[in-house]
């Protein structure tokens, strides 16, 4: 159980017309210039997506030892840490699918399936 480093990298680069840019020291990863994840934050050991209020509640319910609100207004609003060492590749693909669609243009998600969302 439990993703690197290199795979979260992999998987957030994954989706189309993402770039990765560096914020306060670590890399993030953005669609149409809107950062969807980051990689490295508060340490190498973590990354986070931001995704709805909603579906952070899901996914932390469905897998507390992985995933956790962010502090403050960006924890409220849905940003959320994932502890790499704990997530499950499948949940983290749909943590970051998630994420993606919130910050990507529609042009881009209308040719995309659409994802099952948060695990219930």
């Amino acid at each position: 159980m439990g993703v690197t480093r290199s795979e979260f990298h992999r998987l957030a680069l994954s989706f189309p017309e993402t770039e990765e840019r560096s914020h306060m020291n670590h890399p993030d990863f953005r669609v149409a210039g809107k950062i969807f994840a980051t990689l490295g934050y508060p340490d190498k050991n973590w990354g986070m997506v931001k995704v709805t209020p909603v579906e952070q509640r899901m996914f932390v319910e469905a897998e507390s030892k992985a995933f956790d609100p962010c502090s403050g207004a960006w924890g409220r609003r849905g940003a959320t840490s994932v502890r790499l060492a704990t997530v499950k590749k499948t949940t983290l693909r749909r943590a970051l699918t998630s994420a993606w669609e919130l910050a990507a243009p529609n042009h881009l998600r209308a040719g995309r399936p659409k994802t099952a969302g948060a695990p219930r």
